[in-house]
């Protein structure tokens, strides 16, 4: 099972989509939101993709942004995960 973080912000209908998806996603053990709001890195890196998929532990700065589905986020978990 996957650790996973969803950077987003407050009031984004496709981050709570997102969310959703990601908590009855099989694969998923837990979700870590990081609003984007919060760290000038982030805003700038995500502002324009958000809702974005990133492992929680993970050395690959890897990614997956919006839009993303059930069988996209199996997908990534798979390539990128460490389960």
């Amino acid at each position: 099972m996957a650790k996973v973080v969803l950077y987003h912000t407050d009031g984004c209908h496709l981050c709570e989509q997102a969310y959703e998806l990601l908590s009855a996603h099989e694969l998923v053990d837990s979700i870590e939101q990081r609003d984007i709001i919060n760290d000038a890195a982030w805003l700038e890196a995500y502002q324009i993709r958000i809702p974005v998929l990133a492992l929680a532990e993970s050395s690959q700065s890897v990614d997956l942004g919006w839009p993303f589905d059930y069988q996209s986020v199996t997908k990534f978990l798979k390539q990128y995960g460490s389960n």
